[in-house]
């Protein structure tokens, strides 16, 4: 089998651990499970094709540990970066991974993993796995499979059209020269404080402005999903005004919504609106905004910030979409062994 091209594998250790689990009914994503997982991408990333693996380290050694008794014909190399904890660490592997020529990324984490990696690397060929706790852009598969088709783009075998598709981005800037972005939502609160790791708190939400509104999730997607469905297809998005604090009693639509796993609150709402790629949408102040679950940018009654979504996103991977092409280029065939008699790919391979 050709061999070329190197894959990167960025873990947050700290995903689905954080405080939101304490106040819901999520499982949590142990370390152990992560080493597992890490092992099974590698597996997955050899039967690919691919020739070298780059690793992000952590505290806890998930990385180093999961490929320490392997034997595969591929290198592994763990990056030599510092690590603080945070999803700085995340954006610094990705600026490494990118430096050093990945071909894509596996990233284990949830929507604020995938975010920044997306902050350091705009237009990375990204397949992220689920271990998060409000999960919306990851997806939910088996990490060999993941390895498998991410290995299939990073080798080159895998041409990145027929497996991704660039996702929507929601971009903020804000009068004073503030940016930021968001790959789900973001979201205005009202007398909340930056630094909090709890869900949004329906009593402190004004609004939401949605690149997905995914019915069938948790978070703050579902809350534009149950009224007005939109996924990573739709080339439009969705904006609910939401009414927060005391006026959530008031004559008006109200929304059960499961805000996190095992949590269904009473969201208010006043309108919901179908937001084409591209058109602005105008927030005012006082408020705190919130990109994928983080809140950063605090606005003043005087400041205001302009949110667009545009289809300018990460590369994503679809591991269903790569090894369904993979089956009919038939890439996972060892010619030299399935050849019928007229030099053609045939036969049983049992």
């Amino acid at each position: 089998m050709q061999t070329r091209g190197t894959l990167g594998i960025i873990v947050n250790p700290h995903s689905g651990r954080d405080a939101r689990r304490l106040f819901a009914r999520a499982g949590t994503s142990t370390i152990e499970d992560k080493r597992n997982q890490v092992t099974r991408i590698v597996v997955g990333a050899a039967a690919a094709g691919v020739a070298k693996i780059l690793l992000s380290g952590d505290a806890f050694r998930i990385a180093s540990s999961a490929t320490d008794a392997l034997a595969l014909p591929v290198e592994c190399e763990l990056l030599d970066l510092e690590t603080t904890g945070r999803g700085v660490d995340s954006q610094n592997a990705a600026h490494a991974m990118r430096e050093a020529g990945c071909g894509a990324i596996v990233a284990l984490g949830g929507d604020g993993t995938s975010r920044a990696i997306t902050q350091a690397w705009r237009d990375v060929s990204l397949l992220p796995l689920s271990t998060g706790t409000n999960n919306v852009f990851p997806f939910d598969v088996e990490a060999t499979i993941a390895g498998a088709a991410a290995g299939l783009v990073a080798s080159g075998r895998l041409a990145l059209e027929d497996a991704a598709r660039r996702a929507k981005l929601l971009e903020v800037t804000c009068r004073d020269g503030r940016e930021s972005i968001a790959l789900i939502d973001a979201a205005l609160l009202i007398d909340d404080h930056p630094g909090s790791l709890l869900q949004a708190d329906p009593e402190k939400l004004a609004g939401i402005l949605l690149t997905r509104a995914e019915p069938a999730s948790v978070g703050l997607s579902p809350v534009g999903g149950l009224l007005m469905p939109c996924d990573a297809d739709d080339d439009f998005a969705v904006e609910v005004k939401t009414r927060p604090g005391h006026h959530l009693a008031e004559t008006g639509k109200t929304l059960r919504a499961p805000l996190s796993p095992g949590l269904y609150e009473t969201v208010g709402i006043d309108t919901v609106e179908r937001i084409e790629l591209g058109t602005e949408v105008h927030w005012s102040g006082p408020g705190l905004l919130a990109f994928d679950g983080d809140r950063e940018i605090v606005l003043t009654s005087d400041e205001s910030a302009t949110l667009s979504i545009h289809r300018s996103g990460p590369w994503v991977i679809d591991p269903k979409r790569a090894m369904r092409a993979a089956a009919l280029q038939g890439l996972f065939l060892d010619l030299g062994q399935w050849q019928d008699a007229r030099g053609r790919p045939g036969g049983s391979c049992c």
